[in-house]
């Protein structure tokens, strides 16, 4: 039993020292990489400080939270673009189409 317990220690702490390499910089608190680096090395009370003091979670704050399209007001302006620049091609193509139906001047 010590032994299954000593190995999900240890399998614990590689997982929050790779997750402490992978995560961006902006998302860590309290302390830099290489110290939280040094502070998972603490058997459980390390990863367990990493995982609530040291990780922001992604619905905070500081995360943008990902909204659906109807509710993003850049997808909704994009969208507005997109039909401005269609209606302004539309307009060069009619005004085009005009030009080329002009009889030809001798």
């Amino acid at each position: 039993m010590l032994l299954i317990f000593g190995v999900v220690v240890i399998a614990l702490m590689i997982f929050t020292m790779v997750d402490v390499i992978l995560t961006d910089r902006r998302r860590i608190r309290a302390l830099n990489k290489t110290a939280w680096f040094f502070v998972v090395i603490i058997p459980v009370v390390g990863p367990a400080l990493w995982f609530f003091l040291g990780k922001d979670r992604p619905d905070s704050e500081g995360q943008r939270r990902t909204l659906a399209p109807d509710d993003d007001p850049n997808f909704l302006k994009n969208i507005r673009r997109d039909e401005e620049q269609d209606e302004r091609i539309r307009r060069l193509e009619q005004e085009l189409a005009e030009l080329d139906d002009d009889p030809p001047k001798e």
